[in-house]
C-alpha cells in the first residue's frame, strides 16, 4: 500500500522532520482552503460583459455609479486577497522543500 505521507519528505527520524512535516501539512491545508475560497468567489461574481446589451451603449444604474461599495467589488477584492495568500503560501512551501535548511 502506498504511504502518502512519505511523498512529502525523505524519512528522517529527528525533530526537524516532525517540524517539517507539520509545517508542510499546515501549508498544504491553508493553500487548499485559499484556492477553494478563490474559486468559489470567482464563480459567484457576475461576468463583466453584458452580452448583446453592450452593443446598444451603456446605461447608468445605481450599482454602476457606486461600484466601489457594491458586493461585486468586495468579492473581487477578496478574490485578489485569497490569490495573494495562495502565492505567498506557495513560495513558503517551495522554500521549505530545500534540504539545506533542514540539516
Amino acid at each position: 500500500m502506498l504511504n502518502l505521507t512519505a511523498l512529502l519528505a525523505p524519512a528522517h527520524n529527528n525533530a526537524y522532520y516532525n517540524l517539517y512535516f507539520g509545517l508542510s501539512l499546515t501549508l498544504i491545508i491553508l493553500m487548499f482552503v485559499s484556492a477553494l475560497t478563490a474559486i468559489i468567489l470567482v464563480l459567484m461574481q457576475p461576468s463583466n460583459s453584458s452580452g448583446i446589451d453592450a452593443l446598444g451603449g451603456s446605461s447608468e444604474t445605481f450599482f454602476g455609479k457606486n461600484k466601489g461599495k457594491s458586493i461585486e467589488a468586495k468579492m473581487k477584492k477578496w478574490t485578489w486577497i485569497c490569490l495573494a495568500i495562495l502565492v505567498v503560501l506557495s513560495v513558503i512551501f517551495f522554500i521549505l522543500q530545500k534540504d539545506s535548511i533542514w540539516v
